[in-house]
């Protein structure tokens, strides 16, 4: 298997469909390694850069693991055979278990991070974080925050300049 540079420009359509259905975000610190299950980021160019931002519960643990190393990798399942693992890595905690051993995912290292893709995804970003903050409900639409932060549970957002972007061949 090789990997293929690409401009996640280029496959901007691409992210964002595969990203609606799920897509794994990764991250790893200390000698753990977790993925989690997102639904919702953005593509985007800030500070002379493409970059890529996610979301993360203050409660999950992946956000113990982008606090201790600030880079993560999204790794898109754009090839078949993921709906198992996507369920499996959106309802469980990497505190209890093995998600890419209970999940059958294979971690394969990352080109410019610290930390792994998701092996026959077949479409991956690696990310240096450059800016991070947690939503506030003073700064947030009420209408939204009711619907989606009722228990409190904000969102810290991660900004990531792209290092790689590459497809499987």
């Amino acid at each position: 298997m090789t990997m293929k540079k690409i401009n996640a420009f280029e496959q901007g359509e691409a992210i964002l469909k595969t990203l609606s259905k799920g897509a794994f975000l990764t991250t790893a610190a200390d000698g753990k390694q977790n993925t989690m299950t997102i639904g919702w980021g953005s593509l985007g160019f800030k500070w002379g850069a493409p970059t890529f931002t996610v979301m993360v519960r203050q409660s999950r643990y992946t956000k113990e693991l982008i606090d201790a190393n600030p880079e993560f990798t999204v790794s898109f399942p754009v090839n078949e055979g993921f709906a198992k693992a996507i369920a499996l890595c959106g309802t469980k905690s990497g505190r209890d278990m093995d998600k890419f051993a209970e999940a059958g995912l294979t971690a394969i290292a990352g080109e410019t991070v610290s930390v792994p893709v998701i092996k026959d995804c077949g479409l991956h970003l690696e990310c240096k974080i450059v800016e991070h903050y947690t939503m506030e409900a003073d700064k947030f639409d009420t209408e939204l925050s009711a619907k989606w932060y009722g228990a409190g549970d904000w969102h810290t957002c991660y900004t990531g300049v792209i290092t790689a972007a590459y497809i499987e061949e």
